[in-house]
């Protein structure tokens, strides 16, 4: 039994969406870094996705034949919305993820990771499709829309019915925030003007061990000193504040055989080595007590955040972050 560090290249999506890294730099990035796995969203970085060319593959190949981390989870979409006039048929989502599931064998992975909100009706279907391809598929639970959200509850109902080793789910860390990104705070504060009480109020929560959510009911309804905010400007901030969740670790207590794999949500590393927002040493000590054998994913996002002029640092973030994870898995583990 051993937790393995990972990393989602969706974390260098600056990097590669600009020129700066290729799919081969990332790579050599990774195994420079110490990083035992990779995580790819295959729309971002394999043109054609899920028909890539035989000359993408070949490339693909190519590069992975050179790189010592190894294919640990492919993140795919659902997009049901793909027409103006109607939503895709069960019949076409399933088609859909099956391709995605053809796709993930060829490249080498042994796991899909399925966006938030992919309802329940596709789990039975594919279940043949992933036991002959040998790729099992999870659902991410991603703060906003975790435990407390019908449709997730609804996959996770199905999932236990179903007990098959080739269905599961990813955890995103951000459902287990001890406050909110600073980083998300300091832009939405200095480059959108958005009133500093509000983000006081977001904060408050945190300080009592709440979280944005008691601010905003299951019918998006604000209670009275958020609603006083409600204005154009903080209205963005309003609705992604509440998606940052303060949840306990109980709550993984009986979905542990289930868990595929995690989301190790990256906003920001401090001096200190640590990540602002969450415990990751603490989150990694509940991992190794639970017997979790499996790989943790840097998924860095401050990106987002960085302040008109300052310079991007995803490869100094995730560097940093996969050290932290290095060393309190040493720790744990002995």
């Amino acid at each position: 039994m051993s937790i393995k560090t990972a990393v989602s290249l969706y974390s260098l999506q600056d990097e590669f969406m600009n020129g700066r890294m290729s799919l081969e730099d990332i790579m050599a990035y990774l195994d420079a870094n110490q990083v035992q796995g990779f995580e790819i969203l295959p729309d971002q970085m394999l043109h054609g996705t899920p028909h890539p060319t035989d000359e993408t593959l070949a490339e693909w190949d190519r590069i992975m034949a050179n790189t010592k981390a190894k294919p640990v989870c492919a993140d795919v979409f659902l997009n049901t919305n793909l027409y103006n006039n109607r939503t895709l048929t069960e019949k076409e989502c399933v088609a859909l993820l099956i391709d995605e599931i053809k796709l993930a064998n060829r490249l080498g992975f042994k796991l899909i990771r399925l966006v938030s909100m992919v309802p329940s009706f596709v789990i039975e279907p594919l279940l043949p499709y992933a036991e002959k391809y040998d790729v099992a598929f999870a659902l991410e639970i991603h703060a906003g829309m975790s435990f407390n959200e019908p449709a997730t509850a609804k996959f996770i109902e199905e999932m236990k019915r179903v007990n098959s080793p080739y269905c599961g789910i990813v955890v995103d860390t951000g459902i287990f925030c001890d406050r909110i990104p600073r980083v998300f705070n300091d832009f939405n504060e200095k480059v959108l003007g958005v009133d500093r009480g509000v983000i006081d109020l977001f904060n408050a929560q945190f300080d009592k061990g709440l979280d944005g959510t008691h601010l905003i009911d299951r019918n998006r309804k604000m209670v009275p000193e958020l609603e006083k905010f409600a204005s154009p400007k903080n209205m963005p901030y309003i609705m992604l504040a509440d998606g940052y969740e303060n949840t306990s670790l109980s709550a993984l207590d009986d979905l542990m055989p289930y868990i595929k794999h995690f989301h190790f949500k990256l906003w920001e590393m401090t001096d200190e080595g640590l990540e602002y927002s969450i415990d990751y040493k603490k989150i990694l000590q509940y991992l190794h007590d639970k017997g979790y054998d499996g790989y943790v994913a840097t998924e860095y996002e401050g990106n987002r955040w960085i302040l008109p002029g300052n310079p991007m640092v995803e490869k100094e973030q995730v560097a940093a972050h996969q050290k932290l994870l290095r060393q309190a898995i040493a720790e744990i583990e002995g």
